[in-house]
C-alpha cells in the first residue's frame, strides 16, 4: 500500500459514466464507482486512493479547502465558483475527453429581442434573470451595468421560467440549437467547457499524486475553456412578462416527487394532460378554465409561492420547512398534507460514533474543543437543529446532495432524509432521533395574489378530502 492516502473527489450524475470509463482505461482502480452502486466512498488499498462521490458543484469547494487532493469536474462548475471566489488554491491540471457544454444567455420569445441582440444595461432595468448559476448572473449584470435586476437562483429547470417567471435565463446546453428547440431566443454564449482534472496547489509535491496524474496523462487534451462576456449591441427596451392575476397558477414537481404527486392527484380524481408517471411537459393542460400549470423543481417552489409567482404548489414538507427556517416571516404555508413520499429527517452519524440518541451525542459534541461540522442540503434546518439541541459551536456546510460519505472525514453530522435507510446502511451510517417526518404537501400563499379564489378553494378542498380518505385507509 502507498505510504500516503490520495483523496480523490469524483462526480455523480451525468458525468459519472464518462469518468468511470476514463479511470478504467487509465488502469486506475476505484471499486464501487460503477453505475448503480450506492457506495459513495471507499479506499483502494493497493493504490492508496480514497475516493468520495460528490455532486459536481461541491467538488471545487472540497478541493479548494484541501479536504481532497484532486478531483474531476466540469469546467462550468469550477467557473461558477471561481466567478465569486477566485480559489487560488485550485489548479486546473488538464482537460479530459468529454462532451463539450455551453452556457448561454437566452430570452423569452416574447421579449422583443432577436437572436444575438444585447440591450444596453438601462434597457434591462428591473429584468428577472433565472439560473442554476447565480454567480454568472451577478457577473453578467455587473458587466452590462443592469440597474435593479433580480436574480432568481434555481435548483434547475431554468428553461421553464420564461416568459411568466423570468425574462432572461442562463442555462447549460449542448449547443445553440438546443436553445432554439426550447423555443427560447439565444442571445450570447457565455462559456464553453468540458471535463477537467483539478488539484489543490499545496499537494502537488506528493509522489502518489504524480503517479495518479501520469496514469491519466495519455488522456489529456489540448482544450481550454472559453469564457465570453457580451457587449451591448442595441438600444431596445426588453419586454418583461407580468403575473396574470386572472388565472390560478399551480406548480407541480419533476424528478422523484413526480410519481407521488401523480398518485395524490389521481386519488383526488384529478388528471392533467402532459403530466403522468411516465413523463411530463413543462406546461400541462387542465380542464379547469383559468388554471395555469407549470412543472418545476420542488426545491424552488416555496420561494415561488412566497413571491406570488404561483398560488399553489405541490412540494415536500422538508423544502417548506427549510424555506421557513430561512425566512420565518414568509407568507407561505401548508394547505394540505398529501401524506405520500414519507421519509424521516434527522441527524446522521457514522456507525462507529459511540451514541445512539441525540441526547447521548450532545454530551460528546459538547465536550469537543472545536466546532461541530454539520453538512446538509438543508442548511437552514441544520442551523435550526443545532440551535434547538444547543450544540455549543457549529460549522454549517451547505452541500448539493450525495451527502452520505461526508461523515466522518468531512463532517461530524449530516442532516439528511431517509425513506428505508438503505443508502445509510450502504455507507455505514445511522440516524439518531428524527426531528421531522416529511411528506408531499400542497402549499399556498397566505395573502392570495390570484383573483380566482373560488377555483383555489375548490382544488384545496378536493385534495384535502382525498388526503383524509387516504390517511384512513
Amino acid at each position: 500500500m502507498a505510504d500516503q492516502i490520495l483523496k480523490l473527489a469524483l462526480p455523480t450524475g451525468n458525468l459519472r459514466e464518462t469518468v468511470a470509463n476514463l479511470l478504467v482505461q487509465s488502469d486506475i482502480n476505484v471499486p464501487g464507482y460503477e453505475s448503480g452502486s450506492r457506495v459513495l466512498s471507499a479506499t483502494a488499498e493497493e493504490t492508496g486512493i480514497r475516493f468520495r462521490i460528490f455532486r459536481e458543484g461541491d467538488i471545487p469547494i472540497q478541493v479548494a479547502l484541501g479536504n481532497y487532493d484532486i478531483g474531476l469536474c466540469s469546467d462550468i462548475n469550477l467557473a461558477e465558483i471561481q466567478v465569486r471566489f477566485p480559489l487560488e488554491r485550485i489548479k486546473r491540471i488538464a482537460a479530459l475527453p468529454s462532451p463539450v457544454t455551453e452556457v448561454w444567455l437566452a430570452a423569452s420569445p416574447f421579449s422583443g429581442l432577436s437572436a444575438g441582440e444585447i440591450p444596453y444595461g438601462v434597457d434591462l432595468s428591473g429584468v428577472r434573470i433565472a439560473s442554476e448559476y447565480p454567480n454568472f448572473v451577478d457577473l453578467l449584470a455587473a458587466h452590462l451595468q443592469i440597474p435593479k435586476y433580480r436574480s432568481i437562483p434555481l435548483y434547475g429547470a431554468a428553461e421553464a421560467y420564461p416568459p411568466e417567471d423570468a425574462d432572461l435565463i442562463i442555462l447549460s446546453v449542448k449547443n445553440r440549437s438546443e436553445i432554439e428547440n426550447l423555443d427560447l431566443v439565444p442571445l450570447h454564449c457565455l462559456y464553453v467547457g468540458g471535463l477537467s482534472l483539478i488539484g489543490n496547489s499545496k499537494t502537488f509535491s506528493r509522489s502518489n499524486l504524480s503517479s495518479f496524474i501520469e496514469r491519466l496523462a495519455p488522456k489529456f487534451q489540448n482544450f481550454e475553456p472559453r469564457p465570453s462576456l457580451p457587449t451591448s449591441t442595441v438600444s431596445k427596451r426588453i419586454v418583461m412578462g407580468e403575473r396574470d392575476t386572472k388565472v390560478l397558477r399551480l406548480a407541480l414537481p419533476d424528478g422523484h416527487a413526480q410519481r407521488h404527486t401523480v398518485a395524490a392527484l389521481s386519488e383526488a380524481g384529478i388528471a392533467y394532460d402532459g403530466y403522468s408517471e411516465d413523463g411530463f411537459v413543462r406546461r400541462p393542460n387542465s380542464e379547469h378554465s383559468g388554471l395555469e400549470i407549470k412543472v418545476v423543481r420542488p426545491q424552488d417552489m416555496p420561494q415561488l409561492v412566497a413571491d406570488g409567482s404561483f398560488d399553489l404548489a405541490i412540494t415536500g414538507v422538508d423544502w417548506l420547512k427549510e424555506h421557513l427556517a430561512k425566512f420565518p416571516s414568509s407568507p407561505v404555508s401548508m394547505a394540505v398534507d398529501l401524506g405520500r413520499s414519507r421519509y424521516s429527517i434527522g441527524p446522521v452519524v457514522h456507525n462507529d460514533f459511540p451514541a445512539d440518541t441525540t441526547s447521548e451525542a450532545l454530551e460528546i459534541w459538547s465536550g469537543l474543543e472545536r466546532p461541530i461540522r454539520i453538512a446538509s442540503e438543508y442548511p437552514a434546518l441544520a442551523e435550526a437543529f443545532a440551535r434547538d439541541v444547543q450544540i455549543p459551536r457549529t460549522g454549517i456546510i451547505p452541500i448539493n446532495g450525495a451527502s452520505e460519505a461526508f461523515v466522518p472525514e468531512d463532517a461530524d453530522i449530516l442532516i439528511e432524509g431517509t425513506e428505508t435507510g438503505t443508502s445509510l446502511r450502504a455507507n455505514n451510517l445511522k440516524m439518531l432521533d428524527p426531528f421531522l417526518i416529511s411528506t408531499n404537501c400542497l402549499i399556498s400563499r397566505n395573502s392570495p395574489v390570484t383573483e380566482r379564489l373560488g377555483l383555489q378553494k375548490e382544488i384545496i378542498e378536493i385534495l384535502n378530502v382525498a388526503a383524509a380518505q387516504n390517511s384512513v385507509t
